[in-house]
């Protein structure tokens, strides 16, 4: 690992630290740098702000679902993996997930999923979703964040293979028969 990606995962974890006492909105950078041990010269050079670290961490995790997905498997599947991620880092995602900043994890997540889907019916399709599709996946994904959200607030009260097809049950017609003709639905 790259020293700047070593600095970048010490200050996931002073941040993780942090979000232990503190909520998201009121953690500050001198906070997390106190805790990492480094300057804030330092966080700066690798973030813009506490929400860029934040999605920067998420990021890493949904990588390893996105790849997971890419690799042949299905839409159900990506979200096991996807909230199985989640729920090893539950408190990181809970407390990330509680804010509503402009730059929030909740923003990031649904730009992420949204371009996923896009970008995979293109790859499957070579043609971008028109706009009734992209409309109904921006519904979908912006609805599958909220019901992520609720679940990890709410205590995780079932497995995340329980809550992954529920969302794909809850998928709109249209995009059920689109992700059945692509095979990848489930």
């Amino acid at each position: 690992m790259a020293k700047s990606e070593s600095t970048k995962y010490r200050l996931a974890e002073a941040m993780k630290t942090c979000m232990k006492t503190t909520s998201v909105d009121d953690i500050t950078i001198r906070q997390i740098v106190e805790v990492c041990g480094v300057t804030r010269q330092t966080f700066y050079r690798n973030f813009l702000d506490k929400y860029d670290l934040i999605n920067w961490y998420f990021d890493k995790l949904l990588l390893k679902s996105f790849e997971h997905m890419g690799e042949g498997t299905t839409v159900y599947d990506g979200l096991v993996k996807k909230f199985e991620y989640l729920k090893e880092e539950h408190l990181f995602f809970a407390a990330a997930f509680r804010s509503d900043d402009q730059n929030s994890l909740k923003e990031h997540d649904f730009e992420l999923i949204q371009e996923f889907y896009s970008n995979l019916i293109f790859q499957k399709t070579g043609r971008r979703p028109d706009a009734e599709t992209s409309f109904l996946l921006e519904m979908y994904c912006r609805g599958s964040i909220y019901m992520t959200v609720k679940w990890l607030l709410g205590g995780m009260k079932f497995p995340p293979a329980q809550l992954a097809k529920q969302l794909v049950l809850g998928m709109p017609e249209k995009l059920v028969q689109l992700f059945t003709d692509l095979h990848i639905l489930s």
